[in-house]
């Protein structure tokens, strides 16, 4: 009995229509039999950068037109890449990942839906759900947010409106960007477990949990490099559980006495006079 399923549509012409191809994180090796055999067969490329995806395109041993479509092409653009998709095969890739999460290409795929072009999805690598999966982080729900805004209080803004969803919440952050978001979740929710997956699939991979305090400390001193997942673990459930003095010390590492006794006693609905007196003790000792 054949247990394998077949490889449907291999040897076929591939129909018209665009392509959505996800393309290695960092591993050239996690591209899928299914990515390289579209890619081959395809009529031209979309993508964000012709020399990324020629690069990849040239290791595979793949020579296609490269149609370059970023976040700042035109309306024009995507119209004229729809009208090619509707006569011949169109692969869209991102420069790493799934294309569309964070990166260009929503504009096309609803053009091309629009119009009625046949869209294909080809399932692959994704720096959010790798990230996931390595860091302990509850998965049953997550809400994956993109990039945190650039300016302070737009970011706090962003965390403030995502305070109530009970679910572990995924960010793509940059490494100058790195600190500065950990030392606003902190502010926010001090009590949550948070993760750092960084330089996934590649030879320096890491995966650091702690709270948002302890891992602004790390960072500060060892300035990341690469591209990272922050990710944010559900807010605590039983305030029982909840300890004043080590949410205490992670403010302090990072905020005046009187800022961390309000921090803390938002988070945690404590009297605030009581846990200004306690971080006058422990900044004491």
């Amino acid at each position: 009995m054949n247990t394998v399923a077949p490889e449907s549509g291999l040897s076929e012409t591939l129909s018209p229509g665009l392509y959505i191809v996800a393309t290695p994180i960092g591993n050239l090796g996690d591209i899928t039999l299914r990515a390289v055999d579209v890619l081959r067969r395809c009529h031209a490329v979309a993508c964000e950068d012709t020399r990324v995806a020629g690069k990849l395109l040239k290791h595979l041993g793949i020579s296609k037109p490269l149609l370059r479509y970023d976040d700042h092409a035109s309306d024009r653009t995507a119209a004229e890449l729809v009208d090619r998709a509707r006569r011949e095969a169109l692969a869209l890739v991102s420069d790493a990942g799934t294309p569309l999460i964070s990166d260009p290409g929503y504009r096309l795929v609803r053009a091309a839906r629009e119009a009625e072009v046949p869209v294909t999805t080809l399932p692959g690598p994704c720096a959010a759900i790798a990230g996931l999966t390595m860091s302990g982080l509850p998965n049953d729900r997550f809400l994956f947010a993109g990039f945190l805004p650039v300016k302070e209080k737009a970011r706090a803004d962003a965390l403030a409106e995502l305070s109530d969803i009970d679910a572990t919440l995924i960010f793509y952050e940059s490494g100058p960007r790195l600190v500065k978001s950990l030392t606003a979740i902190g502010k926010i929710w001090p009590t949550r477990e948070v993760a750092i997956a960084r330089e996934l699939t590649k030879l320096y991979e890491e995966c650091r949990s702690g709270s948002a305090a302890e891992l602004a400390a790390h960072y500060t001193a060892n300035p990341p490099k690469g591209e990272i997942v922050l990710l944010v673990g559900p807010r605590v459930e039983a305030e029982s559980d909840i300890d004043p003095d080590a949410l205490l010390r992670e403010a302090l590492a990072i905020m005046k006495i009187s800022q961390a006794a309000a921090q803390v006693a938002k988070a945690t609905g404590l009297d605030r006079k009581a846990l200004y007196a306690r971080a006058m003790e422990l900044k004491a000792e």
